[in-house]
């Protein structure tokens, strides 16, 4: 299992004798299942661990059953052999049962006394094939629903009412959707995250999305326009240009060894050349999608290294219009998973140019127009 094997060389790099997984996230990374029971947490109810010889499942008694039947797929998949262990719910917490049953050197994804530290997007990059392939059925899915919606939005409609539809739509599909923006005219205009509220949408609506299945995570954004104002078509048509731009950097940083600082240079130089110098400051542009809604943002001189094969969702803003979508860099090119696909009808595109040397022509989401 090529999982296993990536902890196999963390193990060895790092002198350390086991990893522990206990937040939702890199829990299911590992075994394709959900440890989650209150969302509002940042812990799972079961931790993963893994010595170099096996899989350790550690949940208290309410739950070890469940997860071990359940929420292993991947392992079970794998023909992985796991242990399960389990202590009584109403002795110890779970980090508290982590420290009790680790010896020797280890590391964790939460703070765990007496371990170390582990940052799990260093072991999550770059995605496996079945990542990859669960990447598809979940971004063209997710844009299925969220288009499906924004067809049948009416100026006189509430951003509070749309959010519930696309709540439902994604959950007729076994998504989660832990953000969902719905903006119209004002608010757009005004906000770059506009959580949505009981107003109506005007003149025209931004839709945003982050969604999870699997623990992988979808972002894309689709403006609808009624009687837009004249300036949102270049606003769009710049900010997926923008967006653009960050992919060729995005393939050219994964080729060089290069890190988000380097593209997010890129994508400063592009606002610039675009006559929306500064424009970078009032939104963050987005970065390496996966395990989470965004494995890291790019920023000046952030030093995280760009791979492939990865998901990355760009979203860069010109005030009022915004372009983002999730789109799979590798080798072979660039494949938008945020795509409906055969799934819905077509969405109207526009062929937008890189800004700069780079050689690159994409077909991006245009703007919906509806009477």
């Amino acid at each position: 299992m090529e999982k296993l094997e990536r902890l196999d060389a963390t193990l060895e790099a790092t002198d350390l004798e086991s990893v522990w997984f206990a937040r939702p996230n890199s829990f299911a990374w590992l075994s394709g299942g959900s440890s989650v029971v209150d969302r509002e947490g940042d812990l799972g109810v079961g931790a993963l661990g893994y010595d170099g010889d096996e899989v350790t499942l550690l949940a208290d008694t309410i739950e070890i059953d469940r997860l071990y039947e359940e929420e292993l797929p991947d392992l079970e998949a794998a023909g992985v052999s796991v242990t399960r262990e389990s202590f009584p719910w109403y002795e110890r917490s779970l980090v508290e049962a982590i420290a009790e049953r680790v010896e020797g050197q280890a590391a964790a994804d939460v703070d765990v006394p007496g371990l170390e530290r582990l940052d799990p997007t260093t072991v999550r990059q770059p995605l496996t094939a079945t990542d990859r392939e669960r990447y598809r059925d979940l971004g063209r899915e997710t844009a299925a629903a969220v288009e499906a919606v924004c067809r049948e939005l009416q100026p006189d409609d509430t951003e509070d009412e749309v959010t519930a539809a696309l709540t439902v739509s994604l959950a007729a599909r076994n998504i989660e959707a832990p953000v969902v923006l719905v903006g119209g005219s004002e608010r757009a205009q005004q906000y770059r995250h506009y959580t949505p509220k009981p107003v109506e949408f005007g003149d025209y609506a931004l839709v945003s999305v982050t969604t999870q299945r699997h623990g992988l995570h979808a972002s894309c954004t689709r403006a609808v326009a009624f009687d837009p104002p004249e300036w949102l078509e270049e606003r769009h048509r710049h900010a997926a240009r923008v967006e653009t731009t960050a992919l060729a950097a995005t393939r050219d940083a994964a080729a060089a060894g290069g890190t988000a600082g380097d593209v997010f240079a890129e994508i400063q130089t592009a606002y610039d050349a675009l006559g929306h110098a500064g424009e970078w400051e009032h939104h963050h542009q987005g970065g390496a999608a996966g395990f989470a809604g965004r494995e890291w943002i790019a920023t000046p001189d952030h030093e995280a290294p760009v791979t492939a094969p990865m998901a990355y969702a760009w979203n860069p803003t010109v005030q009022g219009a915004k372009s983002e979508d999730t789109v799979l860099v590798s080798d072979d090119g660039f494949k938008t998973l945020t795509d409906a696909g055969s799934d819905a009808d077509d969405w109207p595109t526009v062929e937008v140019e890189a800004v700069g040397e780079y050689d690159l022509e994409l077909e991006r989401p245009a703007v919906l127009g509806l009477e």
